[in-house]
This record gives structure tokens, sequence and C-alpha cells, in this order.
């Protein structure tokens, strides 16, 4: 999960997903920090008992780890089942990137307000200021550097010169444009990215949790955020031309990046963050497709997010719930034994 990759599939597919804080999951013996800090491992689960108790069994340095964070208070599993204290939990259905939220989201968002307080939490809508525009044009220059340095390893380990036929267009092109940007470029960006922690830092010093919708829209359908028609088109010629300094092949990453930051205006920032963060399974649209609720916590503190994960699961229950299509009714597990 470098931008939501745990949480994105987990609110497609009516699952829970966590992304664990940054230095909490073990990435040696061949990697130190991935993508500067922004990636995480875990996993997607039908139950907040499974991502619990997985994380449980996984979590923790390694040796030559360059982040050591506290153990936690109780076993991630035990905390599954015990209910939080009453939390102090802000909300915004408005996005983090200044983008367009799909009222769906923002109907998933309010009904989970009323969960909570229906639950004694503390409820109110209040949300951090960041830059959008910013936030997303040093996420991209962070993205296009580690995706040339990745490609640049592959050629080490291969022992050829990679070329457009090895690689999508799109990754091809996002790794021309990293080989454009000077390192100076890269190192202010993810510094930039990095203060983003200490904006959030601040905003959670008045708050335990931090709610969002988990994506700016409903599920997408397969292949509809791949650049198509004259982008894709351009993307592969400007690809096979190597023509990496061409503005037009920035102008398509920078509009096919949009698209996406559109799809995912809330996980990148947790990320840059390094906090906690999960998306629940929490709300259904009238045509069977699954909204997430994405929960951040403070740094360091999965255990308040499996606390509250485990009493919102008690309360709206999803493990039997599967995404259906259209007009037909839901099939649960159930109807399909």
């Amino acid at each position: 999960d470098g931008g939501g990759s745990i949480r994105i599939p987990a609110s497609c597919c009516g699952l829970f997903g966590l992304k664990p804080s940054r230095g909490r999951m073990p990435f040696g013996p061949d990697a130190g920090d991935p993508w500067q800090g922004l990636a995480s491992d875990h996993v997607i689960s039908r139950s907040v008992r499974d991502s619990a108790a997985m994380l449980d069994a996984t979590a923790g340095p390694d040796i030559g780890a360059p982040y050591l964070l506290p153990n936690p208070a109780m076993p991630f599993l035990e905390a599954a089942g015990t209910p939080p204290k009453k939390l102090k939990i802000a909300f915004t259905a408005r996005s983090l990137l200044q983008t367009e939220v799909d009222p769906e989201c923002v109907t998933g968002v309010m009904a989970a307000a009323d969960l909570l307080r229906d639950l004694g939490h503390e409820v109110e809508e209040a949300a951090p200021e960041i830059n959008g525009d910013a936030f997303m044009e040093d996420f991209i220059t962070m993205v296009c550097g580690e995706t040339a340095a990745d490609i640049t390893e592959a050629e080490k380990i291969t022992g050829r010169r990679a070329t457009w036929h090895d690689f999508e267009p799109g990754t091809w092109a996002t790794c021309l444009m990293g080989r454009q940007f000077s390192a100076a470029d890269f190192s202010g960006a993810v510094r930039r990215l990095k203060l983003t922690g200490r904006i959030l830092g601040r905003f959670f010093q008045d708050y335990d949790v931090f709610m969002t919708p988990t994506l700016g829209k409903p599920p997408v359908k397969i292949g509809e955020l791949q650049p198509a028609g004259i982008e894709g088109l351009a993307m592969k010629l400007l690809g096979r031309l190597n023509a990496g300094r061409i503005m037009y092949l920035m102008r398509n990453i920078d509009e096919s990046a949009g698209k996406i930051f559109a799809f995912m205006p809330f996980t990148p920032v947790f990320n840059a963050t390094g906090q906690p963060a999960m998306s629940v399974p929490l709300h259904w649209t009238a045509g069977g497709l699954p909204i997430g609720i994405q929960f951040a916590g403070r740094f360091a503190d999965e255990t308040t997010l499996f606390q509250l994960a485990g009493q919102l699961e008690k309360a709206r229950p999803w493990f039997d719930t599967r995404p259906w299509f259209d007009k037909r009714p839901p099939v649960t597990a159930s109807a399909l034994t």
C-alpha cells in the first residue's frame, strides 16, 4: 500500500483493509524504506479478526530496520475484541485534494457519522488543510522517480536494457519522466510530502480518529482508469520513441494522474504521513456496490483502529455480504452454499 493499494481494493470489494503505520511491518532483507517510507505491507481480509491476527503474526522490526515502533498496548487480536473508549472523531466528506466527491461516498460518511454517535462517540466535522495540487504534483514526482529506479534495478538483475516492450505504456511513460527529473526535484518532492505528517500531527492533537470516504467514487469498471483513446496512443508512441523530454508526455501523465487522484483523493495522504488507516465496508449503493469508509489513527496507534473496527463490525456486520450489481438482490454466503 503505497497510495492505497490495500484500502482501495478493500473498499471496492466490500472487505476490510488496514494499512499499518510506517515501520510496523518488516521489509528486509532486500529493501530498506520502499517508496521513501510511503509503502507498507499487510493483508485484505473479510473480518477484522483475521487482519488483526495476521498483523500480530507478521509485525515487528527485522535486522537493520530504519524504524522502531513502540509495541502495542495489547495484541491486535485482543484489541479487535475490546470495545474502544469514547473517542473524539473528526470527519469530512470533502476531498483532501480538492477534487469532486461522488454523492454516494458523501452519503456513506454521513451515515457512518450517525452510527458512531449512536455508539457513544463524539463526532464533529473537521479536516486538515492540505494543498491538493502541490501534494499531487509531489506524489507524481516521487512515483516517477521510484518507478525509474525500479526499472533500472530490473535492468541490472536481468543484465539487459529495458524497452517499452517490457512494460505497460503508463508504467514505461512514468519511468521516462522519472529519468528527466533531477535529484533536487525528487528530494524536494519527498521533503514536501513528509511535511504532510506535520500538518496531520497537529490535527491529531485534538482528535483520536479521522474519518473520510475511502474513495472519491464508487467502484469503477475494470480498465476505466487506464489511458485510452488519444491519451493512450500518445503514451505508446512517445514511449516507443523514448521521448521523455516532450512536454506532451508530461501532460498525458498529469491527465492520467488527475483521473486516478479523483478516484482516490483520501488514501495517499496517510501514506505520506505514515499513519495507520483502514477501510471499513459500511455502506452499499442501491445498485449493489460497496462504499468503504476510511478511518485514520495517530501514528503507531493501530490498537485504537482495531478496537473501533471490531465495534463497527459488531454493530453493522458485513461478513456475509457480497457485492451485487444492477437491481438484483444481494448475494450472501448462505445463498452461495
